[in-house]
């Protein structure tokens, strides 16, 4: 079974990404601006993707008999869009380290299932990394 240390990393996993998609989530309803429509949709789409990365990692946990945790890390959703932006490239780079950290420990516990479940959720946070970076890049 896995480790106590991997467990917890993946119930941190889970408190990033429900951070995130209640993040993202409100940045959608609140934003405003000129391109607010646009970069809303972005901050909804991303939300969702979110939502469904924190539940398949608490099935995961949950299948090696962890017990997933329901609290979110700290929520700060920004007041202006770059602001907004600016958070969610951090989060993003901060799930990126997490999760290389995470596939290097299932690596070492020959647990292949939770590696290959987070290299596909480290390529998707790769991607909304890009997106808020490209964003941030335009205003």
């Amino acid at each position: 079974m896995a480790s106590k240390e991997l467990l917890d990393m993946l119930n941190e996993a889970i408190s990033n990404e429900l951070q995130v998609s209640i993040q993202y989530m409100w940045q959608h309803v609140v934003c405003r601006g000129v391109n607010s429509e646009s970069i809303g949709g972005v901050f909804k789409e991303i939300a969702m993707a979110e939502m469904k990365h924190a539940e398949a990692i608490a099935d995961r946990l949950d299948y090696l008999g962890g017990s997933p945790t329901t609290k979110p890390t700290p929520i700060t959703v920004g007041d202006t869009i770059k602001s907004m932006l600016s958070l969610d490239k951090k989060a993003e780079e901060d799930a990126i380290a997490l999760y290389k950290r995470i596939i290097a420990k299932a690596g070492g516990e020959n647990d292949v299932t939770t590696r290959t479940l987070f290299e596909g959720i480290l390529s998707q946070e790769e991607d909304h990394h890009n997106k808020f970076t490209t964003l941030l890049e335009s205003d």
